[in-house]
């Protein structure tokens, strides 16, 4: 499986606000934890329904939302792969966000199971 190409797309179906596609990349006992929440990690949703409320919110939340100038890196052998890019967008409120970031991906069988998210604290 060629999981580069595979990080491709998902962040072309991100950028395209694409849920169900989006979802087709996950695994059912995916995990997604987020950059921002009360724990060390941040926020952690497990299963693909939680998941797909997660990823959902944000986009409520940022309609906008897009990743720029996106890099990403594979280690084939451990199912591993980093996405980097640029998040632009807008919240509902009127709120620009800019920030650099990355996803950290852990795949089984071609399938996200983790994607664990990065972004640089802007002040």
């Amino acid at each position: 499986m060629d999981l580069r190409r595979r990080l491709m797309d998902l962040c072309g179906a991100f950028n395209a606000h694409d849920l169900d596609l989006i979802m087709t990349y996950f695994a059912e006992d995916c995990i997604l934890e987020t950059p921002r929440g009360h724990d060390p990690w941040g926020s952690r949703f497990e299963g693909k329904t939680k998941v797909r409320e997660a990823l959902a919110s944000r986009f409520q939340g940022l309609p906008d939302v897009v990743y720029n100038n996106a890099e990403h890196f594979v280690d084939e052998a451990s199912g591993t792969g980093i996405s980097r890019w640029f998040l632009m967008g807008t919240s509902v409120n009127g709120t620009k966000t800019e920030v650099q970031g990355c996803d950290l991906y852990t795949f089984r069988n071609g399938k996200v199971i983790r994607k664990d998210s990065y972004w640089k604290i802007v002040e």
